[in-house]
């Protein structure tokens, strides 16, 4: 494997992680069978990180993934959080 597929396949690791234990607006965590629910949007964010996108564009995912998508009322400061914690993926320190 490549440096590169290796960095993308821990970055999407992470990215899994935060959405799962750190987002999970659906409360999903503790549920086996649904460690998944999540996966599909991993590719998006994984694009946001490698394009350098703003923060911003973060937060409106996660945004519109809870509250258009998934229908769901959201906790603005809270997705926030999340968005800030995906977007320090791709600003390492």
């Amino acid at each position: 494997m490549s440096k590169e597929a290796n960095i993308k396949k821990l970055l999407e690791i992470e990215i899994r992680t935060i959405l799962l234990k750190d987002w999970d607006p659906i409360g999903i965590k503790d549920i086996p069978e649904a460690q998944d629910e999540y996966d599909s949007y991993i590719s998006s964010i994984y694009e946001l990180i490698n394009s350098k996108k703003p923060e911003s564009e973060f937060f409106e995912y996660l945004w519109w993934i809870e509250t258009e998508n998934m229908g769901l009322s959201g906790n603005r400061k809270h997705t926030k959080d999340i968005a800030h914690k995906l977007f320090k993926l791709s600003n390492p320190p």
